[in-house]
């Protein structure tokens, strides 16, 4: 009899034992279920400019090649730890011309692509984060990555802006171009410049790239993610205007005065997206 009570005692601590066994093991699967999901997928990552493409305005003080490709080099070992694999369309400071990234993207098999980037304009003011895509397939990507760097960084919001760059125009598989700040303006030049804001910018980015599976399926206006969603970003389309803002330029020196001064009267902030566009089409 006393050997059936202390069997009997003996029960519910192995069905405890068993019940966290269970727990554990099932953790366990969970956990690395995500990490084989993570290292099936590539992240290629794109650090703008590099070797004698400095990027930015003439008379920029902080070379922005030197800021991407610290940021990229940051958010590689982030990605790395977490099981992705990591492709670098450059590491160290060459310059690569925009035909051989776009193909480092297009070969890599499921793949995601990742610009990164800084902004500068001629007036001091301009400031924020906003994040570019081209192809629908994209957007999902963008709304991430812009959810958690403009939630992150302590700048304005620029939104995310669709726009037929050659790096996002040309590529195959779902890519965005993410403007960390503006390296002209005296507040966001100095955040840059420490190494802890880098990083601060990597791990946002690496958020976005997570998290991107996890974006809602309509528009929303809001930044508000609800429970576990990220919001699908709304947009500004700056796609149409291309091909008239080109043939504008063929024909610069045929405007007229009155053509010149209706120019002048052009927003600010387009102004100010214009001058890093056409750094971004021909230099990266």
């Amino acid at each position: 009899m006393r050997r059936n009570l202390s069997q009997l005692r003996l029960i519910p601590a192995a069905l405890s034992i068993a019940t966290v066994a269970c727990g554990t093991s099932s953790a366990a699967q969970k956990g690395s279920a995500a990490q084989s999901g993570s290292s099936s997928a590539a992240v290629v990552i794109d650090a703008g400019h590099g070797g004698f493409d400095r990027g930015g305005i003439p008379g920029q003080s902080i070379p922005e090649k030197e800021m991407t490709l610290d940021v990229a080099q940051r958010l590689k070992a982030l990605l790395a730890a977490s099981g992705y694999r990591v492709i670098m369309t450059r590491d160290s400071d060459v310059f690569v011309p925009l035909p051989t990234r776009i193909s480092i993207a297009n070969s890599s098999r499921n793949a995601i692509f990742i610009c990164i980037h800084f902004n500068s304009a001629k007036r001091v003011g301009a400031d924020g984060i906003e994040t570019y895509f081209y192809s629908r397939d994209s957007l999902p990507l963008a709304s991430a990555v812009h959810y958690f760097v403009a939630g992150g960084a302590p700048s304005p919001n620029r939104g995310v802006r669709r726009r037929g760059f050659y790096v996002l125009r040309k590529a195959r598989v779902p890519a965005v171009l993410v403007e960390c700040g503006f390296l002209t303006n005296p507040t966001e030049g100095q955040y840059v410049q420490t190494a802890s804001y880098r990083q601060k910018l990597a791990e946002e980015i690496a958020a976005g790239i997570r998290g991107r599976s996890s974006v809602a399926g309509t528009l929303s206006s809001t930044r508000a993610a609800t429970g576990e969603s990220i919001p699908l970003q709304s947009y500004i389309d700056q796609t149409k205007g291309r091909s008239s803002d080109r043939s504008r330029s063929k024909r610069s020196s045929k405007r007229s005065s009155k053509t010149k001064s209706s120019k002048k009267k052009t927003s600010s902030q387009s102004t100010e997206s214009e001058a890093s566009a056409t750094q971004k089409e021909r230099g990266g």
